[in-house]
């Protein structure tokens, strides 16, 4: 577990795991869907509401698990559990974690919450916890969003520049990436 300092080798890997969880190059299909429907969608508002979200279960979160009897070991397992199933849903192309295609406030739903602060996001985040220091956590959180906001601001050329093929890729990397970050975890916290 991290230290209350910085720490780069700790930022990357917070950094990098949050970045396969909010998948938000795999997610480039179905934004640009939900733009057609839409119309414009505000990267900004969709950024700064996906931090909130972060940021209040990142800092609350454990007062809630506490209320409800729970210890942060607990639910980074849990967590886990659910970065592996995040994890098998890229690799093999299923689709478990359905969002909500038909709301009108779509910068909110579902492209701040589900898509970019999701249960799998803020799972993650908890999760964390246990094993980073908070420092490098949150300034994980920062890295994520400034690439949320500037994928979300240039979904067109990031469209025509990686194709149809080149997400499908990125995306089962990432996949395969969160499973072994899921084991890492569960198998941190077990015995604990």
């Amino acid at each position: 577990m991290g230290g209350n300092s910085f720490d780069f080798s700790e930022i990357f890997t917070v950094s990098f795991t949050l970045f396969a969880v909010i998948d938000i190059l795999g997610s480039i299909p179905l934004l640009l869907s939900l733009r057609k429907k839409m119309g414009d969608i505000s990267a900004l508002q969709a950024t700064l509401i996906s931090g909130a979200l972060m940021l209040l279960f990142f800092f609350v979160g454990e007062q809630v698990l506490n209320f409800m009897g729970l210890d942060i070991h607990s639910f980074a397992i849990a967590g886990s559990i659910v970065i592996f199933i995040l994890g098998l849903e890229m690799v093999l192309g299923l689709e478990i974690f359905r969002p909500d295609k038909d709301s009108k406030s779509g910068n909110v739903v579902p492209i701040a919450f589900p898509i970019i602060a999701g249960s799998g996001t803020l799972t993650t985040v908890m999760s964390m916890k246990a094993s980073f220091s908070a420092y490098n956590i949150l300034a994980a959180i920062f890295i994520n969003l400034i690439f949320v906001y500037i994928t979300l601001r240039s979904l067109n050329l990031i469209e025509r520049v990686l194709g149809p093929s080149g997400i499908l890729v990125v995306r089962k990397f990432f996949g395969v990436i969160l499973l072994a970050i899921a084991v890492k975890i569960f198998r941190n916290n077990v015995g604990v």
